[in-house]
């Protein structure tokens, strides 16, 4: 019995080792994902779209900003949940007004996101750009 317990405990010791040496590393600075210095990444932006035959599916858009001036990109980083919201919303009111078999437009699209975004943060200056445009 004595010995079980004995190779139970050396089999896990190095679990706990390792855990213990993860726990006391310096955490980690946020990294970026890509795009530069002024590019800020928005999380993917979600709006429920209407499919053929009645059913839902969901318009998803992954956008970032491009903003060089450091001001407004400190400014945009803080406002970041009210820029979602109001990509949301917009996003949303494109996607109600969506035919069922048409694909979205992305010119309509990034100007749209471009207006809510000058609007957000007071004027030109930052850039929309968009990464990808999915239906599910």
């Amino acid at each position: 019995m004595d010995r079980r317990r004995l190779i139970l405990a050396l089999s896990l010791a190095p679990a706990f080792v390792a855990t213990g040496a993860l726990a006391n590393e310096a955490p980690k600075e946020d990294r970026k994902k890509g795009g530069g210095e002024t590019f800020l990444q928005i999380q993917a932006l979600t709006a429920t779209i209407n499919r053929m035959g009645g059913r839902r599916g969901v318009l998803t858009v992954d956008c970032g900003l491009d903003i060089p001036n450091e001001k407004l990109r400190e400014k945009a980083t803080l406002s970041v949940p009210r820029l979602r919201a109001g990509f949301v919303q917009s996003l949303s009111i494109y996607a109600a007004s969506l035919p069922a078999a048409r694909a979205p437009d992305a010119d309509y699209l990034s100007g749209l996101l471009q207006r809510e975004a000058d609007k957000m943060l007071g004027g030109p200056g930052a850039k929309l750009l968009l990464g990808a445009i999915l239906i599910n």
